[in-house]
């Protein structure tokens, strides 16, 4: 009896490592494209696809990520994050920087550093997260930080590429610090198939965005 349950077992195992290699080979990729209303590539989009069946959403993304400080800009100045990850905030300058945020989604000061001390952040809740620093009023960032482990960011060429998504429907929106609209507005059924790559285009309106502007040269406080 027992051998028998064992040999069950392990049948069970197998079949499981079976459908799921199978599932990762009809995995299929969505290459998206976004747009102005004029025509423009936009870069720092993120690009998320929701499925209908939640078991396709079991997959996650690495849990450690980080948002560096350069030149005293927060790099990258978009970053998407799964919910529940860890973010650590280095400072590559040679002054200090105290970044915080009073984001709803999460709320949180790191004291005036340098180097790589600052004890990282867990964003646990989804939505948007604004950066700042409060030795540096121009310095602003984002972590956008994502309900489902699909999502991928637009580069320079306006494009991004969300890989091994299972067959099935998803429900894709698009999110930008600068839109004139709610990310709501912009979802879009898409089905996923046989075929390998599923291409996709958005064109979204920007609003003229208004950033402090920077100090620079010895007119710059330096907090050594």
């Amino acid at each position: 009896m027992e051998l028998s349950v064992l040999k069950l077992n392990r049948f069970s195992a197998t079949l499981g490592l079976v459908l799921g290699c199978a599932a990762l080979a009809h995995s299929a990729e969505l290459r998206v494209l976004v747009k102005d209303r004029n025509g423009r590539n936009i870069g720092d989009a993120v690009v998320l696809a929701v499925p209908a069946d939640p078991r396709n959403a079991q997959h996650a993304k690495p849990p450690q990520d980080a948002v560096d400080q350069v030149d005293k800009q927060f790099v990258p100045y978009v970053k998407a994050v799964f919910v529940g990850s860890t973010v650590r905030f280095p400072n590559s300058d040679n002054i200090r920087h105290q970044v915080y945020s009073f984001s709803p989604v999460k709320k949180f000061e790191l004291p005036l550093y340098a180097g790589t001390n600052a004890p990282p952040v867990i964003f646990d809740k989804p939505g948007v997260v604004v950066l700042g620093c409060n030795i540096h009023d121009w310095m602003i960032g984002y972590i956008y930080v994502a309900d489902t482990p699909f999502f991928a960011k637009t580069g320079p060429l306006g494009t991004a590429s969300i890989t091994d998504l299972p067959p099935g429907e998803y429900r894709v929106r698009i999110w930008h610090p600068s839109m004139d609209r709610a990310e709501e507005a912009t979802n879009r059924q898409i089905a996923v198939g046989a075929e390998p790559v599923v291409n996709a285009e958005w064109q979204i309106g920007l609003k003229a965005s208004f950033r402090v502007p920077r100090v620079s040269g010895a007119g710059a406080p330096s907090y050594p």
